[in-house]
């Protein structure tokens, strides 16, 4: 029994599955958040295309994670678009759609900003897994294939939540303003140029940026998500 436990394959296994509940959840937000105005039969198509996005950059980022992580000033890009995206998203769902109208642009926009989002968001998820991969391609599929039913179930899931609390707009706007903050911190030109203290706390940036998504998403149409 001890040596199941203590074999690597094993152990990477079980990493690289906590990876994908934590990180696969952050996709699965974006999805719901961006198919929540859909009828219900585009959303089936927004899930599916979204998630299918997600695999697809995943593999893709899987291979170039390393590299692209030590682009200097790439992360503080993502950070921002991703708070750009929180914003964008919280608004949009705030405001009422006649769904009978231009459906088909409605599906293109919301799976073009699940893409977006999703190739910024898949730089952290793709180095965690080619990390405790160390080269084994096996690993590597098994992480991208384990994740596809943690970001669609996980998106339906959401999306019912969405519509009996709308609030969790905010939360999960909010959610990828912290992303975004954290992403802008640990940006190897931030952490290389010491602009950030050693002893500054990490959550300070996240929680910062957070409330910023969720505040200047309120005072510019979150609002109307309490009065529904």
């Amino acid at each position: 029994m001890e040596e199941i436990f203590y074999n690597t394959a094993v152990l990477a296994i079980l990493q690289i599955i906590a990876i994908d509940i934590v990180l696969g959840g952050d996709n699965a937000i974006i999805i719901a958040l961006a198919c929540k105005n859909l009828p219900e039969k585009q959303r089936k198509l927004g899930i599916f295309y979204g998630a299918l996005g997600a695999i697809i950059l995943r593999v893709i980022m899987v291979f170039f994670a390393s590299m692209l992580l030590a682009i200097q000033g790439l992360k503080i890009v993502g950070g921002v678009l991703l708070i750009w995206i929180g914003i964008k998203l919280i608004i949009d769902n705030t405001k009422t759609q006649d769904l009978s109208v231009n459906q088909h642009d409605n599906l293109a926009g919301a799976i073009k900003t699940i893409i977006l989002a999703d190739l910024i968001m898949s730089l952290d998820n793709s180095l965690g897994i080619a990390a405790v991969a160390d080269g084994n391609i096996y690993l590597v599929i098994f992480g991208v294939l384990f994740s596809v039913p943690i970001i669609i179930w996980g998106s339906k899931f959401i999306l019912k939540c969405i519509d009996k609390f709308p609030i969790i707009i905010l939360l999960g706007g909010g959610l990828l303003g912290w992303i975004g903050g954290d992403m802008l911190q640990t940006d190897i030109y931030i952490t290389n140029n010491n602009y950030i203290p050693e002893n500054f706390n990490n959550f300070v940036l996240p929680f910062l940026f957070g409330s910023f998504t969720i505040i200047f998403s309120f005072f510019f149409g979150g609002l109307k998500l309490f009065k529904r």
